[in-house]
Parts: C-alpha cells; structure tokens; sequence
C-alpha cells in the first residue's frame, strides 16, 4: 500500500474510511453522528492523532534502519525501489503531461535575467491543467452567454417561477381528489351507482343500529323526511357524520372510524334515499332545510328556512 498511496494520501483516506463506516452504522436520526454525539467526534480526534502518530514513528524508524543499512543493503532497497517506480509510470506521466514541470537540473536555464534584492524568478510555462481549464471557461462563457442573452433560455428565476406556478397547479388537483383532505367546505355530492352502493354497506354496517336499514329511524331520526336538527345538504351532513350529532344525545363523532371518502359516501347514500317513504318511520324532527345556494324559485321561497340554533342528528 505504501508503494502505491503516499502517506497525505494514505492518512487521510483511512481517516474518511473510518469516519464514512461510523455515520453508516451509528443511528444518529438526522443529524450527523459526530454531531449528536459528541463522544464520536473526540473518537475520531484521537483516532487522526493516533494515525498520524504512527506514520511519523514508522517514517523515523525506517530512516533510522536505512542508515544502520549495510552499502549492499541499501543498493537492494534502492533497486527495489526503482522497481516500483517504474510500475507507477504512469501515474508519473499523467502528472507530467497536466504540470509540464522541469527537472531541478534544468532550473538554471529557466532563470530570468533581472534581480531583485537577490531573488532571482524562474520562466516556467503555465501549466497544462489550468490553460486547459480556462480554455474550459472560455467555451463555457460563450455557450452561456449564446443561450440566455441571444436565444433568450430561462434562467434560474424563470425556472424557479414556473416551477412554482406547476406546483401550485399540482397541488390544486391533488387536493380535488385527496380524499383524506376533504371537508365540509370541499365534499360533493355523489350520485354514481359504485359509490351509493359502498355508501349504503357503510350505512348498514355502522349507521342501521339506530336509524334502521332502511333509513326510517330508531334511536336515531328518521333520515327520508324533509326536516333535519343540523342541516341538510351535502356539506353538512358530511360535517355531521365527522363530528357527531347533538351534545349528550347525538350520534358518536365518525371521523375516528371513517375515512373522508368514505363519509362523503354514506352521507350521499342518505340523500339519495329522500322521499323514500319507509314503513313506519319515526316522527320527524328538527325543520325543514332549503339549500340557500339554490336558485330560488315559488317551491324554495315559501318553504320556511332553516333554523341555525337547532343540533342535528
């Protein structure tokens, strides 16, 4: 490994190594475990001293055996060493071809003639890495430049301004479907024949005990007349069912056993059973409701409004 990672890139991967293994396997929630716990930054304080540490001992004590080295021994190592530079070419011509640097032999050719209090400076070429770089930043500069102040692209604010426009749009529609976000203020009725059908198994599963199956009433009021204690309508009824009916008599809240949707159904199944006429339904209760969003017409006008201060169902 030393052959190949010198020690400020040896030290500093095993350190990450480590580091990267401790946030992976330490459950520290949505912080950083050497955040939250500060035991683990002081473990990996010392663990960095310690690594340090022993590169510095193992980098003296191998000075130290190089000089009580015989000649013949230290020609061995050389070679050997010579061997597994020769493996690692080219990672050596890599760096070349990005720095261009020149040998320290040829250092005097690259002086320049002026001094200056004894400070001489050297003509080095600029190195390949960073003229390939600002060639980069040239081309970039162009195209840029071609795209948003020629062609007219949308920059960041514009992108950021449709984006938020199309996540209101979004959100708007989720919010006409979202079943479990719907309210009184936002339910509709529903008339197709799949949701009546699953209205009235919830009707018949949690509602018959005390209205009847058939809706005429028992405990509870008769459902199929014309008079309601809270309000007829969709909206309301919705809002009944979710959060129970009169104080100390009413029917139980639903809305902890129910779902929205599932409300919205039962409540449109109880409508559309208006007018049903059941057989011996319990006397009517409550006051006749006119739907006040209505077109008002002769029927409407002379049928007498609903009462606010009465509680329903």
């Amino acid at each position: 490994m030393k052959k190949f990672f010198p020690v400020y890139v040896r030290v500093p991967l095993i350190f990450f190594i480590v580091f990267a293994l401790m946030e992976y396997f330490i459950d520290s929630g949505d912080k950083p475990a050497f955040i939250k716990y500060p035991m683990v930054s002081v473990f990996l304080f010392v663990f960095l001293f310690i690594l340090i540490a022993i590169e510095v001992t193992l980098s003296a004590v191998n000075r130290v055996m190089y000089q009580l080295m015989s000649p013949e021994e230290k020609a061995k190592l050389e070679y050997e060493n010579s061997l597994s530079l020769k493996e690692s070419t080219w990672f050596k011509e890599l760096m070349h071809k990005l720095t261009k640097t020149e040998p320290m032999s040829k250092e005097a050719d690259l002086l320049m003639d002026h001094d200056y209090d004894g400070i001489k400076e050297l003509d080095n070429n600029l190195p390949p890495w960073w003229v390939y770089l600002f060639y980069i930043c040239i081309i970039f500069g162009v195209i840029y430049v071609v795209r948003y102040d020629v062609l007219g692209a949308d920059d960041q604010e514009m992108e950021l301004k449709k984006e938020m426009a199309q996540a209101k749009i979004d959100v708007e529609e989720y919010l006409k479907t979202a079943p479990d976000l719907m309210d009184e203020k936002t339910v509709v009725l529903l008339t197709d024949e799949p949701s009546l059908a699953a209205g009235k198994e919830i009707f018949t599963n949690n509602c018959a005990a005390c209205h009847r199956a058939d809706a005429g009433g028992q405990i509870g009021p008769n459902l199929t007349d014309d008079r309601w204690i809270l309000g007829g309508g969709i909206k309301n009824l919705f809002h009944t069912i979710t959060n129970g009916g009169r104080d100390g008599k009413g029917m139980i809240a639903w809305k902890g056993t129910l779902k929205p949707k599932e409300i919205q159904k039962v409540a449109s199944y109880i409508l559309s059973l208006q007018g049903s006429n059941p057989k011996d339904p319990k006397e009517a209760e409550g006051e006749v409701w006119v739907d006040e969003s209505a077109p008002i017409n002769d029927a409407t006008s002379a049928a007498p409004k609903k009462d606010t201060t009465e509680v329903k169902k």
